[in-house]
């Protein structure tokens, strides 16, 4: 590129020359044309490089605006980083508590003969039945044990219980209480249930207190067994968004060290289930 310097320093000399052709007849008409002509190759490349100049001007100041912007969002990946370590330190000291807690949570194993009975009893059952050995629990399928909404046990499943009773009343399973809990999915109440079950936690713990009522009269004592229901609240798996989630409708009985084994069995007619007054009747009727 020229300066204006430079362009005035050519016209300068081209002028002088002219002057002195005329002057002094040393520049032919040839020279002069020559001079011209290289005068307007000079005024073209320097129009060529100042638009070179400006485009490279604009250039820097478009880099600069994108190194601008480019560095905002360096700055914003970094402070989302940074939110994302700090979740995951969150999270990692939850998880770390919850493997202490879990790690002082007393696991019952049974002894040897108990578990083995249990496990053959749920291999004859599948389906209905599933045996966990770290927490000895069975879980019953409420859908194999109940009607739907129902807190009567059915004929099948009361045969399981009979096999049930008889491994809760041997001599090993002797030292053992016997806690028994229900569990609902989500899904809500209908209104005919409701009637004798007004809500999920209702139907949980009626058919948990059937369950120990049919243990019961197996001949399993009162005095070692607790009936008691969650409701919805601590559902197996998530539940579906309609709420109807089988795995979710459950009873566990879990066998745990206690002391109620010492009570002895009760005279005949005691240790049954509450009742409550039938409504409106002034009868009274078993809690289902």
């Amino acid at each position: 590129m020229l300066s204006k310097i430079t362009r005035r320093g050519i016209v300068v000399a081209v002028g002088a020359c002219m002057l002195a052709g005329v002057l002094g007849g040393c520049v032919n008409q040839q020279e002069y044309d020559r001079l011209v002509e290289t005068n307007r190759s000079l005024s073209a490349t320097n129009s060529d490089l100042q638009a070179q100049l400006d485009d490279c001007n604009r250039l820097v100041g478009t880099l600069r605006g994108q190194t601008g912007s480019a560095s905002d969002t360096i700055v914003s990946l970094q402070q989302a980083n940074d939110d994302l370590r700090r979740q995951l330190a969150d999270v990692q000291a939850q998880y770390e508590q919850l493997e202490s807690e879990m790690a002082s949570m007393p696991l019952t194993r049974l002894d040897p003969v108990t578990d083995r009975a249990l496990r053959d009893l749920a291999a004859k059952n599948p389906g209905l039945l599933s045996y966990d050995p770290d927490r000895g629990m069975l879980r019953f399928s409420s859908d194999l044990t109940f009607d739907s909404g129902s807190a009567v046990v059915r004929a099948e499943a009361a045969e399981t219980l009979r096999a049930l009773a008889g491994i809760l009343n041997s001599a090993e399973a002797a030292p053992y209480d016997v806690r028994i809990v229900g569990h609902t999915d989500s899904q809500p109440i209908s209104a005919n249930t409701a009637k004798r079950h007004p809500t999920n936690m209702h139907l949980s713990v009626h058919r948990a207190i059937a369950v120990r009522e049919e243990l019961r009269k197996l001949g399993v004592s009162a005095a070692r067994m607790e009936a008691a229901g969650w409701g919805e609240f601590r559902p197996a798996v998530p539940n579906a968004p309609d709420g109807n989630t089988p795995r979710n409708r459950r009873v566990e009985v879990f066998l745990v060290r206690g002391a109620g084994a010492s009570a002895g069995a009760e005279s005949p007619g005691t240790g049954s289930v509450p009742v409550d007054r039938a409504r409106g009747t002034g009868g009274i009727e078993p809690i289902k």
